[in-house]
């Protein structure tokens, strides 16, 4: 079964903060989705799917300037703060350019979420919640 970026959009729709994403979670993998890749500077993202599946979604915000430089302890309180319904997914992102996060891939096979500095060294190993 593929999956079409409509179909993502409608689920991340319902998602108004950080607390609401293992459900979003749960509907892509029922939609069939493997893992995906979103990018802070514009908020598109690379889904994964079986038999190399993939469709990228547009971008969702004007571009943000990513830090070069890293601020991992920075970077921890936000997303701590985001989990539990402080921020919404803008201002998440926001604050991810600003801590110098370039992406996180989420592997929903393994059922983690991976964050990333523009160096390509990985800031955070995140489980996600079943």
């Amino acid at each position: 079964m593929a999956f079409t970026i409509e179909q993502i959009k409608d689920a991340h729709a319902k998602v108004k903060s950080g607390a609401d994403f293992p459900a979003y979670v749960q509907e892509l993998i029922k939609m069939g989705v493997a893992a995906y890749e979103s990018f802070v500077h514009d908020g598109h993202s690379l889904y994964f799917g079986k038999d190399d599946f993939s469709a990228r979604s547009e971008a969702k915000y004007e571009a943000l300037i990513v830090a070069e430089t890293s601020d991992k302890t920075r970077f921890i309180s936000d997303l701590k703060n985001h989990q539990s319904g402080g921020t919404d997914y803008l201002t998440f992102c926001s604050d991810c350019a600003k801590s110098g996060v370039e992406k996180w891939f989420v592997d929903l096979g393994k059922m983690t979420c991976t964050y990333y500095d523009k160096a390509g060294n990985v800031l955070l190993v995140e489980e996600i919640p079943g």
